[in-house]
């Protein structure tokens, strides 16, 4: 008999469960990559709806905007219309209130419709509530971009479009996080979230590039071709998304006991059950691999039986009811401050490094995307640190406390060059994005399957959406606050930011203490499983 291929042997070295694992973890990154894809165009297309051009000779023109300040010279701003290649509306002297109030438009529709989404998505099929989002977003992105081919100059347009994509946008992270969450356990959760939580950065790069490759030709298609994928990824989503893993007969953490369950009954581990070859127990994670494997038998005397969930356990969580969850107001007004920063540079950071940096738009937007390249770096190693020191809010203020000096260094030797400011986003996008991410991602797992819930797995689309939410409040206020800070100088954003920055960090101050006084006590659940 022939050896098996290395390849196959690879294959089925992993069960069924793990395989489906993978497959959902891979396919809600895209999903939630994609959303994130269609938020980035309207940062790169700013430096073109707002530009002014000069005739030099026959059919020639410059960007005198940008190439007065290279020159450091002051010419007069042509009067003719003719001369003129903004945008309408954004061709007027408060262009950059207008194009604040887009992103306060989108952002604050998306802060209000997330309280709801979160109380609906708890009540609606995660797919067909997911795969409506991603449709309807997709369509009013796109719409925004038809604005350019049927030269619509109308502000109203484009401002009540950016209501209604904020709107149906709110569907996608209460779903992917509550889906994610429903197929792994607590068990190294900041390191698989903060790998998983980098579709935010891998969608904000792909947006820019995308966005980047027509918006010095046809910016109308920087808008389409975003919107056309969203709407194509919310398609896959109908077609592939598996909610939770009892809908295919997976193993969740209690896979060995799925046979013993007759609905009347359901399990929960009482404690930490398996060991390693040394007698160390294994963390909660690598149990719930080895019960899908089906290698190591649970002993009866570790198992108890409960009732069945029924009656008032599988109501979905009030509002009221998930505010009074440990941790939920201090991390939400936390991430209100941390999102306005990191919002702040998503949406106006690819205009400042035109000012600054002296490129075009497309160039801007390019370079803009190492900034979401050190947020990648910086959500995994903060769910690496958290899982580590199993201490999330410590984590999360460390990484703020280094933010706020790293911001002001940003503002001071970015205008030295290219080269500075490469090494600047790099840092600063590590800084800014890693509390951001595990807040968002690992912090809001753990508050929506808290012990103090008892076991209702009813809450966690409810807590996703109220502690991002909140962090969209000041998503929303970041951006509106640049376009307004920016007229009198960027210094003056960089002062907004790191204030903001050090009023996160002060949210976190009480829970920081708690866990450094109690050593343990923020994963004192972790041992405890239920059955979402």
């Amino acid at each position: 008999m022939a050896p098996l291929p290395p390849g196959i042997r690879f294959i089925i070295s992993f069960s069924r469960d793990q395989w489906y694992r993978a497959f959902i973890f891979i396919l809600t990154f895209l999903l939630y990559a994609s959303f994130h894809l269609s938020r980035k165009p309207i940062s790169i297309v700013k430096g073109e709806l707002h530009r002014y051009c000069t005739t030099l000779h026959e059919g020639q023109v410059e960007f005198s905007s940008w190439s007065q300040k290279a020159s450091g010279s002051l010419h007069h701003q042509p009067a003719d219309n003719e001369t003129d290649c903004s945008w309408a509306p954004f061709d007027q002297d408060n262009y950059q209130q207008l194009l604040g109030a887009l992103d306060y438009s989108f952002l604050c529709a998306y802060a209000i419709g997330m309280y709801l989404s979160g109380i609906i998505g708890e009540r609606l099929p995660i797919r067909y509530y997911l795969t409506f989002g991603m449709l309807a977003s997709g369509a009013f992105t796109a719409l925004f971009g038809l604005g350019y081919f049927y030269n619509i100059h109308s502000f109203g347009f484009y401002v009540v479009t950016q209501i209604i994509n904020g709107l149906v946008q709110t569907t996608g992270w209460p779903s992917v996080v509550t889906c994610l969450s429903n197929w792994f356990g607590k068990g190294r959760r900041g390191l698989i979230m903060g790998v998983w939580n980098s579709h935010t950065s891998v969608g904000n790069i792909l947006g820019s590039l995308i966005a980047g490759y027509w918006v010095s030709t046809c910016w109308g298609l920087s808008f389409i071709v975003p919107g056309v994928i969203v709407a194509a990824m919310g398609i896959v989503c109908f077609l592939f998304l598996i909610e939770h893993p009892k809908d295919i007969a997976c193993s969740s953490s209690l896979a060995v006991l799925k046979g013993c369950e007759n609905g009347t009954h359901r399990f929960r581990l009482q404690k930490q059950v398996f060991t390693d070859n040394k007698n160390k127990p294994l963390d909660p994670e690598m149990q719930c691999l080895l019960l899908s494997d089906g290698k190591h038998p649970v002993h009866q005397n570790h198992v108890i039986v409960l009732p069945a969930d029924g009656g008032s356990s599988t109501a979905a969580i009030s509002f009221t009811g998930a505010l009074r969850i440990p941790g939920v107001i201090e991390f939400s007004l936390c991430l209100l401050f941390a999102k306005l920063v990191s919002y702040t540079f998503l949406f106006w950071l690819p205009l400042y490094i035109t000012n600054v940096d002296h490129l075009d738009a497309r160039q801007a937007g390019e370079l803009s995307t190492l900034f979401d390249v050190g947020g990648i770096f910086g959500g995994i190693l903060a769910g690496v640190i958290s899982d580590r020191l199993e201490k999330r809010a410590s984590t999360c203020g460390l990484m703020l406390l280094l933010a706020a000096p790293t911001l002001y260094i940003f503002s001071t030797i970015s205008k030295m060059g290219l080269e500075a400011t490469i090494a600047m986003l790099l840092l600063s996008g590590a800084l800014v994005s890693g509390p951001y991410a595990l807040i968002t991602t690992a912090v809001s797992a753990d508050l929506g399957t808290h012990k103090s819930l008892k076991g209702n797995s009813h809450a966690l689309a409810t807590v996703t959406a109220i502690i991002d939410g909140t962090g969209s409040v000041g998503a929303a206020l970041g951006p509106l606050l640049a376009g307004l800070l920016s007229p009198s100088g960027w210094n003056n954003v960089f002062y907004m930011l790191m204030f903001a920055d050090a009023c996160a960090l002060l949210f976190l101050i009480r829970l920081i203490h708690k866990e450094l006084s109690c050593p343990g006590s923020a994963t004192a659940d972790q041992v405890l499983f239920k059955e979402h």
